[in-house]
Parts: structure tokens; sequence; C-alpha cells
């Protein structure tokens, strides 16, 4: 999360229990250095979200990797409702995006969202034929 917010966020296991009597399991609180304080993850913007669930994808790909013997993880898929963003956050994603492709990763995204559509230059796109069966279509845009 460090290198995708310039430093901006870190993850911090919580000590509060949950909302439950007994603690509720990894309770995650981000600490935001320009407010100077952690936060509940709870009350990260959309954009913010997006970056810290590809903070932990990342991460744990990291952790799988070291841990089973050279198996390496060239790829990720993203299917994280990108919808739901407003146009900074869509931006904001994209550039972390980007970023991680930039590092050697294939990213895979699974979006309707025309932003993405003209942004990304090499798309497999699934078309219905309209009785119930599809077909993949290739595109590069330019």
């Amino acid at each position: 999360m460090n290198r995708l917010t310039q430093g901006r966020y870190q993850f911090l296991l919580s000590e509060e229990k949950g909302s439950y009597k007994k603690s509720t399991g990894l309770e995650i609180s981000i600490y935001d250095d320009h407010a100077g304080t952690s936060r509940r993850a709870q009350t990260l913007s959309g954009g913010e979200s997006f970056i810290a669930a590809l903070a932990l994808a990342l991460s744990l790909g990291d952790v799988i990797q070291s841990h089973t013997g050279g198996v390496i993880i060239e790829t990720l898929f993203i299917d994280e409702g990108f919808g739901s963003l407003d146009e900074d956050a869509l931006e904001m994603a994209i550039e972390a995006l980007e970023m991680v492709e930039d590092e050697g990763r294939m990213i895979g995204i699974i979006s309707h969202v025309g932003e993405l559509k003209s942004r990304i230059t090499q798309q497999m796109i699934v078309k219905s034929n309209g009785v119930g069966q599809s077909y993949i279509s290739t595109s590069l845009n330019e």
C-alpha cells in the first residue's frame, strides 16, 4: 500500500475488539499520514478502498510466492466494481493498475465502464450472439 499511495497509507492490525463480545478476527485500520492518525477501514472512499484491496491482493500474491517454492504469480484479474467509482477515484485506480503493470505483472480487468474501455489498449470482449451463447472478439485501441 505504501508504494501505491506514495507513503500516505499503511495497514495496521487493530487491537480493538470487533462489534461482538469476542474479537471478530482480523480488524484492520488504516494509518493516514495526511491526517496523522489511524482510522477504520470502513471510512475509506471508493478510490481508497480500491487501492487498499489492490494492495492486499498484491501482498497476498507476494506471500504465496514466497511460501510455495518458486511459484510465480505474474497475472492479476480485477473485477472490483469500477462502476461505483467517481471520476477521481477511477483515475486513481487506473494509475495504480498502470504502476503494477509497469512493475511486470499483467493485469486483467473485468468491467463495463466506458472510461476503462477507452483507456485499455488490448481487450478481449465477450459478446452475446443473441441465442444464449457468447463469443470472444479482440481489439487493439490505438
